[in-house]
């Protein structure tokens, strides 16, 4: 770090970059001075002091509050993620206090999760009980922005085009297998397998528009020249396999889960899909594998077995 930078850093202080977060939300100095029990005018002098430090304005002042300006709405971003790491950094040095050995934040998409993570991160921590591992699930796009902006060690997802590959490095964790789900006695579930084209004439029930399986429908659909039938969107597997088990459509999901979700799947027929696009892998992805704090990396080297051991050719 130069002398230029140092200087920087000792120009600001948290609590002015807090301020800054509650003005810029509240959109009212005297607002955010209720919350966080200071006179409006301590606020305000904070904020100019700020902003003298920074150089550059923050704030645009009118009769009705205040609205951030480009280098507000900039701060304000950077300052947000400034204080989540902080938050985040106080919540791990609590856990060492209280013993736990290392800390592991994981964003995984619902395919993930769903299939392989119960099995695959409990034998993890039997292992390995001092490390503690918070999971979020999270669309797989969303996966990606969170490893990429430090609000997550680890992701696990279909990388796809999402994929920043100069910023983010990706290693393969497992293959899933898109299947079509159809009541057992829709016209589709004769075939034992069957080109994804072939579905475009009925109903669908599918996952969020931003999710991968949405995705790659629609790329699919594009490229045959026809639309989707989306008539329904649900936000879980298995709230899937409910309505098309009532007669509301056919969807997609991966075999695995379909397998693992006994109750949902009753009534119900899988159809393999011939495409080569309903292979998908699922990734373990990480800004750097190498920089990562020891119990990511234990953690990387466990599912990264798991997945191998589990591979089709192993």
């Amino acid at each position: 770090m130069n002398t230029l930078d140092r200087s920087f850093n000792r120009r600001l202080d948290l609590t002015s970059l807090h301020l800054c977060v509650v003005v810029c939300e509240s959109g009212s100095i005297g607002k955010a001075a209720e919350q966080v029990f200071m006179a409006s005018s301590a606020v305000s002098k904070r904020l100019s002091d700020l902003e003298t430090a920074l150089g550059a304005a923050l704030l645009t002042r009118h009769a009705r509050g205040v609205t951030p300006t480009p280098a507000g709405q900039s701060l304000l971003h950077h300052a947000r993620s400034v204080l989540f790491s902080l938050n985040q950094m106080q919540d791990e040095i609590a856990d060492y206090a209280d013993g736990v050995r290392g800390h592991v934040r994981v964003h995984a998409n619902i395919s993930a999760i769903v299939q392989f993570l119960p099995e695959d991160l409990g034998s993890f921590s039997r292992a390995h009980d001092g490390i503690k591992i918070d999971l979020e699930e999270h669309l797989s796009s969303d996966v990606l922005r969170a490893v990429h902006e430090g609000a997550a060690d680890l992701g696990i997802c279909h990388v796809g085009a999402g994929y920043a590959g100069a910023e983010l490095q990706a290693l393969p964790y497992r293959q899933d297998q898109l299947v079509l789900i159809a009541p057992q006695d829709h016209p589709l579930a004769r075939h034992t397998s069957l080109p994804f084209a072939q579905s475009l004439d009925c109903d669908h029930v599918g996952l969020h528009a931003n999710s991968s399986i949405y995705r790659a429908m629609h790329e699919a659909a594009t490229r045959a020249g026809r639309g989707i039938r989306l008539r329904f969107r649900v936000t879980g597997l298995d709230a899937m396999c409910r309505m098309i088990a009532n007669g509301l459509g056919v969807g997609l999901m991966p075999r695995r889960a379909f397998e693992l979700m006994q109750g949902a799947s009753q009534g119900l027929a899988c159809i393999t899909l011939t495409d080569d696009w309903a292979s998908r892998r699922i990734d373990l992805v990480a800004r750097d594998f190498s920089s990562l704090p020891t119990s990511a990396r234990l953690l990387v080297a466990h599912l990264g077995r798991q997945g191998a051991a589990t591979a089709p050719d192993a």
